[in-house]
């Protein structure tokens, strides 16, 4: 039976989520892994982690990648100057440093295609899975994409999901609040890997949906 992992909010923190992949989750070809986005900003290696993904999908480890908001900001970078001071701001300059350019449309070809081609959403009998969770004021919370990437403190909507568990990240979640997660029926798997300087963070975390037990990894960067 095939695995099924979901990773959080990795923000170029390349070697703890190496580590948890090879390492922690031992993930292979039979498994499937979801990351929830902001893989990039804030943190130093943007760039590792985006290629460390291409590599392993073209080794043909069968990965997801959701649009987390920094990827976002990233694509709407180059369409104003207000909008490029924004992905700045949200530690945006850290990425364009990784990569070697000064801005968003002097990336290769290749990184150009992983973020537009990175998926709002995706739904399955047994789960959703966005970046930051589902706007559940609106009849068709799937149809609101500003909500799955900038939301926080929503109240899943049991009724909604039925059986299928919300999966998510963006708001950083303390690693003693964990456990308790599922009885809500949405997991948040944002560790705040980024942020090891703050009490409760610097973790990156994995749920892995088979047996609902979580993963982490302290970063190493």
């Amino acid at each position: 039976m095939s695995r099924i992992f979901f990773v959080g909010d990795i923000h170029g923190c390349s070697k703890t989520f190496h580590k948890l992949v090879t390492e922690s989750i031992g993930l292979t070809k039979d498994d499937q892994l979801f990351c929830v986005g902001d893989y990039v900003d804030r943190g130093e290696d943007s760039k590792g982690v985006v290629d460390f993904i291409i590599d392993m999908r073209n080794q043909g480890y069968y990965i997801i990648t959701l649009r987390g908001n920094h990827e976002q900001m990233l694509l709407d970078s180059g369409s104003s100057p207000e909008n490029f001071s924004r992905w700045l701001l949200n530690g945006g300059g850290m990425t364009l440093e990784s990569f070697g350019v000064r801005s968003a449309k002097d990336l290769d070809q290749k990184y150009l295609d992983f973020f537009s081609g990175t998926e709002f959403y995706v739904t399955t009998p047994s789960f959703i899975v966005v970046h930051a969770g589902l706007n559940f004021r609106i009849s068709n919370p799937l149809s609101d994409y500003s909500s799955m990437l900038w939301i926080r403190d929503f109240k899943p909507d049991r009724n909604y999901l039925g059986s299928r568990l919300l999966v998510h990240g963006h708001s950083p979640v303390e690693y003693e609040h964990l456990e308790s997660q599922t009885l809500s029926g949405a997991v948040n798997v944002d560790g705040g890997c980024v942020y090891r300087h703050l009490p409760g963070m610097g973790h990156l975390f994995a749920f892995e949906l088979n047996n609902g037990r979580f993963l982490s990894e302290k970063n190493i960067d």
